[in-house]
């Protein structure tokens, strides 16, 4: 559900110039909280979480593969450089995003809880949703004509190559280390029930 959210979101058409140059204060204030609220959100749910070894492998093979998106993703992100149209940014305008998401929905398996996936599955929608709209209406106004093109899949700018030293300049190390103590206190808790 997270997943199908965020893509339809990311696909909705802002309504009008006027709107996209001011958005709502609440979509700000979601997008700015999402990281810090995600600690708690985060926080509370492991909490909750009854892993098994078996939900922690399903669960973690679904992390993974977000994990991996968003490492591709970061590989080509030049932030405020330009539309980003190479790697996974050719099928979807918020990969870095959709990659959290899947992430989400791993935790959301591996938590073997349904308190600690309801709770995921309505933190990661409410924020991402926001950050992406705040997202549009930012990249809307710094490149204009050229990010609307890009949305609608018309785009004359070369794709950048795969870089690591992107991948550590968009700082994608913290997420593999939050995902990786993620799955440590998660396999504790298996070993322990």
């Amino acid at each position: 559900m997270p997943l199908t959210v965020v893509w339809l979101l990311s696909r909705l058409p802002m309504p009008d110039a006027s709107n996209s140059r001011s958005p709502r204060p609440l979509l700000i204030y979601l997008a700015r909280l999402r990281v810090p609220l995600g600690f708690m959100v985060g926080t509370f749910a492991i909490w909750l979480a009854r892993p098994t070894m078996s939900s922690l492998a399903m669960g973690l093979t679904v992390a993974i593969f977000g994990e991996v998106i968003r490492l591709w993703a970061a590989g080509h992100l030049e932030k405020g450089c330009g539309i980003t149209t190479s790697g996974p940014y050719r099928w979807s305008c918020h990969p870095l995003y959709l990659g959290s998401a899947i992430i989400g929905v791993g935790f959301m398996i591996a938590s073997a809880q349904l308190s600690a996936a309801v709770l995921v599955g309505v933190y990661l929608p409410v924020t991402l949703l926001a950050a992406v709209r705040i997202e549009q209406i930012g990249l809307r106004t710094t490149f204009g004509r050229e990010y609307v093109l890009y949305e609608k899949g018309i785009t004359n700018t070369v794709g950048r190559r795969f870089c690591v030293s992107r991948v550590l300049k968009n700082r994608e190390q913290r997420a593999v280390m939050g995902l990786l103590a993620v799955v440590l206190i998660l396999a504790i808790k298996a070993c322990s029930r």
